[in-house]
């Protein structure tokens, strides 16, 4: 982004829905450019009134667990109910070169001929948690663009994923048989902030183990106090190659959206994310200025 930014096009643009304005918008507020920042600001002030709207899913899990393909079976699905989807997808920053290869685009091919999709890459960088240091940004300009559900698709650390969770609505833990001993999910960490656990890979001669990693973790979940009160974390089965499951993952994110909007959990975690997104501008205004005198 060379030139300066019109911030009065870019933010009818995203309000208008345009796909080609909303890329180049989150462009800019992932910028480091300290005037690209001035103008990120005035920008998120244009839109801030508008957002709000889209229900909010985070999805992790170990690498290889399927993640890209599931988030394209369900956007697939979603899209079919002409529901407008966005995906946020962080890739790992290479921590020799400083680069990323943002390839999920390529594993959502179906996905990226929808109308009612968009998709955006962006790389990690120095931010822990699994998310890039402006996903909260680019989630509201998504909803700014009219977009009815935003899906956060995290690095695929497995352990760390906390930050994910304060900016979601719901939190989807991706598994599958395997992948080492299920029991593994006994170890205190992201499973605990998991609304929903989803065995992948389903399917053909993994179906009978998929099936085991499932009870396990039903017996599991009984065990672990539900970081949503009132609500009874699952573990479902599902095999994102075949599209199998997916209607019903999408049922159970319905049925927890209506659940926490009637005990008031809903609005009361939206009003924490706000909270949480300004200390989160705070530690990086905080870090810029550091980094600027030094």
């Amino acid at each position: 982004m060379k030139q300066k930014p019109d911030i009065e096009r870019l933010a009818v643009g995203v309000r208008g829905g345009d796909r080609a304005l909303l890329a180049r918008a989150i462009t800019l507020v992932e910028s480091c450019a300290p005037e690209h920042q001035i103008a990120a600001r005035q920008l998120m002030e244009s839109v801030l009134p508008h957002t709000g709207g889209s229900i909010r899913v985070g999805l992790t899990g170990v690498r290889g667990a399927g993640k890209s393909t599931l988030i394209e079976a369900l956007g697939l699905h979603l899209c079919g109910l002409n529901q407008k989807v966005a995906v946020l997808a962080v890739d790992p920053t290479s921590s020799l070169r400083g680069g990323s290869i943002l390839g999920d685009k390529t594993r959502m091919e179906g996905l990226c001929h929808e109308a009612n999709a968009f998709i955006r890459p962006s790389p990690s960088g120095n931010s822990l948690g699994g998310v890039a240091a402006r996903t909260r940004e680019s989630l509201l300009l998504c909803e700014a663009a009219g977009y009815d559900v935003t899906i956060i698709e995290t690095v695929g650390i497995g352990q760390s994923e906390s930050e994910v969770r304060t900016m979601t609505d719901c939190f989807l833990l991706v598994q599958i048989p395997g992948a080492g001993d299920s029991l593994q999910g006994i170890k205190k960490g992201v499973i605990e902030l998991a609304d929903a656990i989803v065995v992948n890979k389903a399917d053909g001669s993994e179906r009978v183990r998929a099936q085991q990693v499932q009870a396990d973790f039903l017996r599991l979940l009984r065990f672990l106090q539900p970081f949503t009160p009132g609500w009874e974390p699952q573990a479902l089965l599902c095999s994102a190659l075949r599209g199998d499951g997916v209607a019903e993952i999408w049922e159970l994110i319905c049925r927890f959206i209506s659940q926490t909007r009637k005990s008031g959990i809903f609005e009361r975690r939206r009003s924490e994310q706000n909270v949480d997104w300004l200390h989160a501008l705070m530690q990086q205004t905080v870090m810029q200025r550091f980094k600027a005198h030094n």
